[in-house]
């Protein structure tokens, strides 16, 4: 069997050209997910296609960083292939992990995704921390009414009433009023 894996980061992405490549490579079954390669965790549809593979199988992708951007990620992903008798393959990279010199490539590959991911992070870093600088940027709107907490403890209304109420953790609220929760 040929199993395709697609997958794209944001909800607003679209994995139509992954499907068709991937299509057109011969799949017998497509599977596609929208979740960040920067971690497996939470992505069903890798874990699914993982857990199918047997021995002769094929897993095919269009690109690497469609599969992982992280080397230690990828270099798993590809373990739990080989340990199943199954192959990799790239339909726009030369990947092929039944050749040496596609095994070779498929580690630089690798290494370039999580390079790319990284530097992705330094300049957003950067980016908010200039903002910080302009006084632009005051990270996330508080979620918690400090004010009303503070009005219905000094009502008498119990932390845990207050949290129920405001739809908030009870430790929340603890916080808020300065106490220690227990």
């Amino acid at each position: 069997m040929r199993y395709g894996y697609a997958r794209v980061s944001t909800i607003d992405q679209n994995a139509a050209t992954q499907e068709e490549a991937l299509t057109n490579a011969g799949c017998d079954m497509i599977r596609v997910e929208k979740k960040s390669g920067t971690s497996r965790e939470g992505r069903s549809e890798l874990e699914t296609l993982l857990a199918f593979l047997r021995e002769g199988d094929v897993l095919v992708v269009t690109r690497i960083d469609r599969l992982a951007r992280s080397i230690a990620d990828l270099q798993t992903i590809i373990a739990e292939v080989k340990a199943k008798g199954a192959q990799l393959q790239c339909t726009e990279q030369p990947v092929d992990t039944g050749t040496a010199a596609g095994k070779a490539f498929l580690d630089m590959l690798g290494v370039f995704a999580e390079f790319e991911t990284n530097l992705r992070k330094e300049r957003q870093m950067e980016g908010i921390a200039a903002a910080k600088e302009r006084g632009v940027y005051k990270g996330r709107r508080p979620s918690i009414d400090r004010d009303q907490i503070h009005a219905m403890n000094a009502e008498g209304i119990s932390p845990t009433e207050i949290a129920r109420r405001l739809g908030i953790g009870r430790t929340s609220v603890y916080r808020c009023l300065g106490k220690v929760a227990g």
